[in-house]
């Protein structure tokens, strides 16, 4: 009998499930330079179907890693949104079209569509080039938490161990291995092993609703085939939404005597196929015609869920992110995008904690966040599955939602992700949001453009804000030019000069958590940055202008826009682009605060 080998080795974190939140993360952390492996059951990456929407934050986010570039070549962008409800000759009719995305301030005012292997596959290269591979075939067998209050607080000690089993068993004998690391992220899925092993409930409900995707090359004479459609017929409702590569995809809404096993009570894909979905969908598209061109590319049937975990993390040591935490319908687009951006929130705190930047106590504001933006979405996603579910309003049909309804439901932050709102925690202080109206403290930073002071170089505000796990630190100086302003300016310059302040008292040499932005009124052609302190221009590049650009045809109104008066404001910019803190000028000290909270020496 050959003889099994168990290897053991340490981790600082270890990711179970390589799909969307489980990716984000392994290539936050690999961009952080922290010790990571990711695990997946899968032999081999996903080659079609699965989430296909990516929304207009999320691609705000995938830019700030550098990686939108390839998503926004290789996916289809949909500007438009169409509505269809039924027509008095039984078939339907076109209603109106609409932005597809209604959030002005959204950088990108469109939707990427791609299918999710592709999108995976961005992470994956993105990873490898940093040294970082998915380990497939690969299973957890069992997870201990150590329970010594001592190891769990200090953010060194190796409290978690897993044991993994490889699949693909070579000359008959199991690889075994036993990981202990620091931190454990599971993102695999709804049905998660991780959330399973700590018993964590999923709370919510299933509704009744039963919907069939597919994907295809179509060939039709629907019009709005290369726009998002929502489409409400008497025989049920169909979403319609083009991607990539001419491809289309086709949500359906079907009946349950059609794909309901009624001896046991669940879907049951041998009662249906990619052809009665194509019927369903064809019935319900009438008088328009749909045909794929050639082969499906790939279909399921699924049921409805709304559910969220009764918590994110344990001991803030072991965290659950993704479909692992929440589970909605697909329909309102999030599903990868709540995952994503799930990852995306907590990756920078598992890095500063690493790191020795931040104390253990920044972890618990990832549940405490993200837990109430999946409870948000639940709520939405409810009242959006209910409305696209129901008859739409017609002279036979009066108990129904009217097109109007739908519509302004439709148009919400939630489609865009543009509105998550995280609430006051030691992350985010509330105070002094009149400094800075339109930088809304919790939210993201929306996008503006200021000119490069020392070259006139226009650049959009978001692209100053990477994703590096630094805190930004945007200094709105007002208009330096006024000798008043520049005392004022000087003085607090002196404060931050002082070894109580933040940037020096949280000083790491060789790599400083803080960049500092220095945005200034003032016109490009008079203009001096060389007038400022040093500390507020460390780099050429460093110093802004609201200004016009030299063709005169954008800018100069950010101040404005962001709502920063003449006594300017200190903006505390979190290193996932969300706005932590806000203070005057002349008060240093609320910053000094604001970081004592979670920061170490």
């Amino acid at each position: 009998m050959p003889v099994s080998f168990v290897r053991h080795s340490e981790v600082d974190v270890l990711i179970i499930g390589a799909g969307p939140a489980g990716l984000m993360c392994a290539n936050a952390l690999a961009n952080a330079r922290v010790n990571v492996r990711i695990v997946d059951q899968r032999a081999a990456k996903l080659a079609a179907g699965h989430g296909d929407g990516i929304s207009p934050r999320t691609i705000e986010v995938l830019q700030s890693y550098g990686l939108a570039e390839r998503l926004l070549r290789e996916s289809a962008h949909i500007h438009l949104a169409a509505f269809y409800n039924p027509s008095s000759t039984g078939g339907i009719e076109f209603t109106n079209r609409t932005p597809n995305v209604t959030a002005p301030s959204a950088r990108y005012q469109f939707e990427a569509a791609l299918h999710q292997g592709a999108i995976e596959a961005i992470f994956i290269d993105s990873m490898k080039a940093l040294g970082v591979e998915v380990e497939r075939s690969t299973i957890p067998t069992s997870i201990e938490l150590s329970k010594d209050e001592n190891e769990l607080t200090d953010p060194t000690s190796h409290t978690v161990r897993v044991a993994l089993q490889r699949l693909d068993i070579s000359g008959g004998i199991p690889q075994e291995e036993i990981i202990h690391a620091k931190f454990v992220v599971g993102g695999d899925g709804a049905h998660s092993w991780v959330r399973k092993q700590f018993d964590i409930s999923m709370d919510g409900e299933q509704t009744d609703s039963i919907w069939g995707v597919m994907d295809f090359v179509a060939d039709t004479d629907f019009p709005d085939v290369r726009n998002k459609s929502v489409v409400r017929s008497n025989h049920g409702s169909a979403f319609v939404v083009p991607r990539e590569d001419d491809r289309t995809r086709v949500y359906i809404q079907l009946e349950d005597s059609d794909v309901i096993n009624p001896a046991t009570g669940r879907v049951d894909k041998e009662k249906m196929g990619p052809e009665q979905i194509l019927k369903a969908a064809q019935k319900s598209l009438h008088p328009y015609k749909i045909m794929p061109t050639n082969e499906i590319l790939w279909w399921t049937v699924y049921i409805i869920g709304q559910r969220v975990a009764s918590k994110f993390s344990i001991q803030n040591r072991v965290f659950i992110a993704g479909d692992a935490c929440h589970t909605h319908s697909p329909k309102a687009g999030q599903g990868m995008n709540a995952s994503m951006n799930d990852s995306h929130n907590l990756a920078w705190k598992i890095a500063l904690v690493l790191r020795g930047w931040a104390k253990m106590s920044i972890l618990s504001t990832y549940e405490s966040e993200r837990r109430k933006f999946a409870l948000d979405l639940i709520a939405f996603d409810k009242m959006w599955s209910s409305l696209c579910c129901t008859k739409p309003l017609t002279e036979e049909n009066g108990d129904g939602d009217s097109r109007e309804h739908i519509l302004n439901a439709f148009q919400t932050d939630f489609t865009s992700g543009i509105g998550v709102h995280y609430d006051p925690s030691v992350a985010v202080n509330e105070n002094n949001q009149e400094l800075a109206s339109g930088l809304v403290i919790g939210k993201r930073v929306p996008p503006y453009k200021f000119l490069r002071a020392a070259d006139a170089c226009p650049f959009e505000l978001q692209d100053l804000l990477p994703s590096d796990f630094r805190f930004k630190l945007l200094v709105f100086v007002g208009e330096f030019g006024d000798p008043l302003k520049q005392a004022r300016v000087e003085s607090m310059v002196t404060d931050m000069q002082t070894p109580k302040c933040f940037l020096n008292r949280y000083a790491t040499p060789g790599n400083s958590r803080f960049d500092i932005i220095t945005i200034s009124k003032g016109r490009k052609e008079v203009f001096n940055f060389m007038l400022l302190p040093t500390l507020l221009r460390s780099h050429w590049s460093k110093v802004f202008i609201d200004d016009t650009d030299v063709t005169r045809s954008f800018g100069g109104e950010g101040y404005s826009y962001y709502g920063v008066g003449q006594e300017g404001a200190l903006v505390v910019v979190r290193p996932d682009g969300y706005v932590g803190a806000i203070a005057p000028l002349d008060h240093v000290e609320v910053l000094n605060a604001y970081f004592a909270s979670f920061m170490k020496i």
